[in-house]
């Protein structure tokens, strides 16, 4: 039986559009990431504790109240700016399960030194 050209052609591009369609099904694939939403205020971070997943990408989104204030978590080499207003966004992803602190590193007046927070990555 000979294959016309129509059918190979068929063949052909269900051959090579089953490994795409595998790729969007995978969970990497599909996976969105977790957005958590921070405010930061003089003199804290509201939530200042939150949770995520250990190795799947997170987005900070920073709203800023009544001051240029500063994101740092130095285990993670991360560091914005949070400037009163706009939503900053910072991208991460956890490397391993474990507490990452973070902390406001733009002087923000007396009651700085407790702006901080942690951020638990789990298993």
């Amino acid at each position: 039986m000979k294959t016309t050209r129509r059918e190979w052609m068929l063949r052909a591009l269900s051959a090579s559009a089953l490994p795409a369609l595998a790729m969007l099904e995978s969970p990497a694939a599909a996976q969105s990431p977790q957005v958590v939403k921070i405010v930061a205020q003089r003199f804290h971070y509201t939530p200042n504790e939150f949770r995520v997943k250990a190795g799947q990408p997170v987005v900070l989104e920073f709203t800023a109240l009544d001051f240029v204030h500063g994101f740092n978590m130095p285990e993670l080499k991360l560091r914005a700016d949070l400037p009163p207003g706009p939503v900053v966004r910072v991208q991460l992803t956890a490397p391993k399960p474990g507490v990452y602190e973070f902390l406001c590193d733009n002087f923000c007046g007396d009651g700085h030194e407790q702006m901080n927070g942690r951020m638990v990555a789990e298993a």
